[in-house]
């Protein structure tokens, strides 16, 4: 955690350059945390999808349709935010 104070202090006495370089930063933080948002999520349905079936065995297939919508809906969204933050980088120039 520090090194990102160092590195945001550096890039404040870099000049002109540094609204780019905080750009570039934001869009590969953008891009790291939906993906690793996007990982514990489904990573939660699954389990929760597994307990619920182990509890409700007759219940299986809803259980497992309800997942399978879900974990779809959260990695639409982190492919969306993954594309805009690429996009994003693309858009700067040096």
């Amino acid at each position: 955690m520090l090194f990102i104070f160092a590195l945001l202090q550096e890039i404040q006495s870099a000049g002109a350059g540094a609204d780019r370089g905080l750009g570039l930063i934001g869009a590969g933080l953008a891009a790291g945390l939906a993906v690793l948002g996007a990982g514990i999520g489904i990573g939660r349905i699954g389990g929760s999808a597994t307990e619920g079936m182990a509890r409700q065995p007759e219940n299986t297939a809803r259980i497992q349709t309800a997942m399978i919508i879900s974990a779809a809906l959260i990695e639409g969204v982190a492919l969306f935010v993954a594309v805009i933050a690429f996009l994003i980088q693309g858009k700067i120039n040096f």
